[in-house]
């Protein structure tokens, strides 16, 4: 009885806010993997983390490559003086009379500590890369550290993980050179780059988790690092869970961050009262991942949400209804793509036996070229896009999206071509794989249908093909859990998107085939060695060495010229899959007012919108 009394008074509740003409309901799939900004790096994060912190500048409206202020007063130009020293040095004024959620004032040295905290906390897999490759052209806290200690940073701690005693001055001379880097002059921080870097205001604007402003004090308060010069090695890579920020969010935001409610997948959000510019129009606002696409859909139709993920595939089953808003073919800078893990786990539940036995793989199958291109002839694009995604996508040659320099729609597409598999499979492993036959799992994320169709085609081929030599199993986890295991170097392969950072090629060209990128936990030690190793077709260069120069290249041609060749090698080795570019659609209530397009956005910009006619 008090169980029933309990879902009654839970339901009552829910239909009351739901019945508020001023709290909007987001239905999405999924949940933040962490409301840390600085290991946050996932669009379902993202989106938590925009509402509630600021950045320093933000984009003008739909623009990618304009800015305008935020919690500075100006963007810095070499026009306005505020990018000296050949692009160098970056100085920001802060705003004044900025209050954060919990009263206190925003200062400078809170902005100084917000990206010192993230730099020296760098958490492995999170995308604080971005702002050590951007200041001081390195790629982590531990390159630093053996810069200066002349050793690996795990050689300064002993057999109980406790520093040497030279570890201190190391930690010292650390912090001494980030601090220097970032430093607060009167009302202003000014930014010392190792050297000109363009994309810089793209990697701190507003949408990028990592350029949020922290409070400073109540960081302290709340358990993160005590901003002192020696203990920051006691917070580097502090595991997701163990972060104070992990389930917490404070900033100065248009919204305050209330409640993340795990077992319903729901984040609660309400409007900041006390903003410094006029308050959101919509008071409350609930992000909850609904996995289950009928429950979604009946529930935007029946007014019960504002803004609802709808699968392409599915569009056609909301078309027609005068009180839904579709807004179709919108662009995105963006990559789907199948990474293979080449070196999984021992311990992966997803192996079967582990061996090439008829009954497993063995963790290194993927490392086979001919494995990889069997792959990658057994999916049908053709019907992925047109019947799956319903046109809603484009084929790219590789993981770099049409719309950024280096894109080369000349290069070529693999092919649909179940000849072409067979005769792969049958050299793979010098033939064993085809005499024993093997097992493994395809993973992806529930409520992902692309992705579920993607896994269907593979298992559904190969095991035609090969006439059930190839065994498939399809598994379906939710999305932190599925995030956690493909970090985890789990999963034998993973379906995998990346929705720009910045809006620049090194973004997508680093994230996917640099050993240091993003990806590279899930592509394991084998695919690190192969893009690490020099190769004679990249002219006794590595790829890794391309993508560096790449990089810092200033002349557009030439960057083409390198994004080319680096290209080229990643389509005949099949390093990856590229599966397609999505054309992105925005589906909600026709009350809902507000909503602008901009690819560079982790979801919703809730600020923006207001209800007209909502009862």
């Amino acid at each position: 009885m008090k169980k029933l009394f309990s879902v009654f008074l839970t339901t009552f509740f829910t239909l009351i806010l739901f019945a508020s003409s001023n709290v909007l309901v987001n239905l999405t799939i999924g949940e933040p993997d962490t409301l840390d900004p600085h290991l946050a790096y996932d669009t379902a994060s993202g989106e938590v983390i925009y509402q509630v912190y600021e950045n320093l500048i933000q984009y003008k409206g739909s623009s990618v490559s304009e800015f305008e202020p935020r919690l500075a007063i100006e963007v810095p130009s070499v026009e306005n003086g505020l990018i000296k020293d050949g692009g160098k040095t970056y100085i920001f004024p802060i705003r004044k009379g900025v209050k954060f959620h919990n009263g206190n004032d925003l200062t400078p040295e809170d902005v100084e500590y917000s990206f010192e905290r993230g730099l020296l906390y760098n958490p492995a897999g999170g995308p604080v890369w971005m702002l050590w490759y951007a200041i001081f052209g390195i790629w982590d806290v531990t390159e630093m550290v053996e810069e200066v200690a002349g050793k690996p940073y795990d050689e300064l701690f002993d057999e109980n993980g406790n520093p040497l005693p030279e570890a201190e001055e190391v930690f010292k001379k650390v912090y001494d050179i980030v601090d220097a880097a970032i430093e607060v002059d009167g009302d202003n921080v000014v930014f010392h780059l190792s050297r000109p870097y363009s994309p810089f205001l793209n990697v701190i604007a507003q949408g990028s988790n990592w350029g949020a402003i922290l409070d400073k004090e109540w960081c302290i308060e709340q358990g993160l690092w005590d901003g002192q010069p020696t203990t920051w090695w006691k917070w580097h890579d502090q595991q997701k869970e163990e972060s104070p920020l992990y389930q917490n969010a404070m900033g100065t935001g248009p919204y305050k961050f209330v409640e993340w409610d795990r077992t319903q997948q729901k984040v609660i959000l309400e409007a900041n009262e006390n903003y410094w510019r006029e308050p959101a129009k919509i008071k409350k606002v609930i992000i909850w991942g609904v996995d289950e696409f009928s429950t979604r859909k009946a529930m935007l139709e029946k007014g019960d949400a504002d803004i609802a993920y709808i699968p392409t595939q599915y569009l056609d089953q909301v078309r027609g209804n005068p009180d839904i808003e579709i807004i179709e073919g919108l662009s995105s800078i963006s990559a789907n793509v199948l990474l293979f893990n080449w070196s999984i786990r021992e311990d992966s539940k997803y192996i079967g036996s582990g061996k090439l036995d008829g009954n497993g793989i063995p963790v290194d199958f993927f490392s086979d070229v001919h494995v990889r291109r069997a792959i990658a002839h057994v999916i049908n694009y053709d019907a992925l896009i047109n019947d799956v995604l319903k046109g809603f996508g484009k084929r790219v040659p590789t993981a770099l999206p049409e719309g950024l320099l280096g894109f080369d729609p000349s290069l070529p597409l693999y092919d649909f071509n179940l000849f072409k598999a067979r005769q792969e499979l049958m050299q793979a492993w010098d033939g064993m794989v085809w005499k024993k036959g093997v097992k493994f799992s395809v993973v992806y994320n529930l409520g992902n249908e692309p992705r579920k169709r993607v896994a269907e085609m593979i298992k559904i081929t190969l095991e035609m093909i090969s006439s059930s030599k190839i065994k498939v199993d399809i598994i379906g986890l939710q999305w932190p859990t599925f995030l956690e295991a493909s970090a985890r170097g789990e999963l034998p392969l993973t379906i995998n998107a990346w929705l720009a950072d910045y809006p620049d090629p090194e973004n997508f060209i680093y994230t996917f085939y640099h050993s240091k990128g993003t990806y590279s936990s899930r592509q394991g030690e084998n695919f690190r060695k192969f893009v690490s190793t020099p190769m004679d077709e990249l002219g006794g260069k590595s790829l890794d060495q391309l993508i560096e120069e790449a990089t810092l290249e200033t002349n557009p041609q030439k960057r083409v010229e390198l994004y080319k060749k680096i290209q080229t090698f990643a389509i005949d080795n099949v390093i990856s899959i590229p599966l397609y570019q999505v054309l992105r659609v925005h589906v909600h209530r026709a009350w809902l007012k507000g909503w602008y397009s901009n690819p560079m956005r982790p979801g919703e910009d809730y600020y923006a919108y207001w209800f007209e006619g909502k009862k």
